[in-house]
């Protein structure tokens, strides 16, 4: 297995504490059958075994830290299906670390249902807040009870959109580098995701960049980052795709990496699109359920109705007019979720049972 930050950038891999938990790197297959040669997928679907999808690499990067600080405890922070909660609870566990989740509600969707029954039946600490308006100060009081207990509860950001969580996706883009520096893709000019809490994007942008600077891959320069908004403005709003990018580009340097391209650099190589969020975050859309369909038929990774479904939405749409090399990066875990246990479900709260039964039939 490839280490594609320590072949790459040594100097900075060696000070970035970091855990291995996912299975790198990912492939990267054809989906020609959606009509064209030249489109491909970054499956961060196949992260790893126990529970993959596009969260795992800030996880390596975030809990080596946390244990590297002597906490005991982490709290993810998300909707009532995220997949950030889930993965943390599952993958914790193998470092170490004891999970929970501070979450807000959601609207009900099978993906979603699927997600907070298996985080129900894995034994984490999950608090389900009646409505988001609670969430910040829910967010602060876990944050201060942490540092009352010296630090060992701690409250990671959505998504893990720090620097250091970006790291890990700045990672997958080295990845990428590394594949069209050996012959075994062409080099992308356009790589499109889903954006919610900017950390992909983010690390993807930096990531493009520096392997840009060092001619590795990207010789013409790195590709144009679509980031198909799958929350609303202004969480997914371009200034905080750039200054995430900005700043993890600047640890990088600062870690002994190549320097920080300018913001103009990384704005020219960024766009974002609204136009297939639909009514807003997890609910699902006629475009999106078309291309989960597409894709399907065409032997495509699966996509789920929140994140993926509406990425793929905006390929097929502008997919005619890009020209070069695509790749789509599938974000959505594809191992089977952890088991139910009944009896953890049970004890939810009516509201959350009442939503889970809602998202289930749907």
């Amino acid at each position: 297995m490839t280490d594609a930050l320590a072949a790459v950038l040594p100097r900075v891999a060696e000070r970035v504490p970091r855990v291995r938990l996912g299975d790198w790197p990912t492939p990267i297959d054809s989906l020609a059958g959606l009509g064209r040669a030249d489109l491909f997928t970054k499956r961060e679907d196949l992260s790893a075994q126990a529970y993959g999808g596009n969260k795992v690499r800030p996880l390596e990067t975030m809990l080596a830290w946390y244990v590297h600080r002597g906490a005991e405890r982490v709290y993810a922070t998300g909707a009532w299906g995220s997949n950030q909660a889930l993965a943390t609870a599952v993958h914790a566990r193998r470092v170490g670390l004891d999970a929970g989740a501070l979450l807000f509600p959601q609207p009900a969707s099978p993906s979603a249902a699927l997600n907070l029954r298996a985080l129900l039946s894995v034994g984490a600490d999950v608090q389900l807040l009646p409505t988001i308006a609670l969430f910040p100060a829910a967010a602060a009081r876990a944050a201060l009870l942490g540092r009352l207990r010296s630090g060992r509860d701690v409250v990671m950001a959505p998504g893990a959109a720090t620097p250091r969580g970006a790291i890990g996706h700045l990672t997958a883009a080295l990845e990428v580098a590394l594949a069209v520096h050996e012959g075994r893709l062409p080099a992308p000019r356009h790589v499109v995701l889903p954006v919610g809490s900017t950390c992909t994007s983010a690390g993807l942008l930096a990531g493009f960049a520096a392997a840009a600077h060092l001619g590795l891959g990207f010789t013409d320069g790195p590709p144009l980052v679509h980031a198909v908004r799958v929350t609303p403005w202004p969480v997914t709003a371009d200034f905080r795709i750039l200054g995430l990018a900005a700043r993890t580009a600047a640890l990088i340097e600062e870690l002994g990496g190549p320097p920080s391209p300018s913001p103009a650099a990384l704005r020219a190589r960024l766009r974002t699109s609204s136009a297939f969020l639909g009514r807003g975050y997890g609910r699902r859309t006629p475009a999106g359920d078309e291309a989960t369909a597409a894709f399907a038929a065409a032997g495509g990774p699966r996509l789920d109705c929140t994140y993926s479904a509406k990425a793929a939405a905006y390929l097929l749409h502008t997919m005619p007019s890009l020209e070069g090399p695509i790749l789509f990066w599938s974000t959505k875990s594809s191992p089977p979720l952890p088991p139910t246990h009944p009896e953890a479900v049970a004890d939810a709260p009516a509201r959350a049972r009442r939503w889970l039964a809602r998202g289930l039939v749907d």
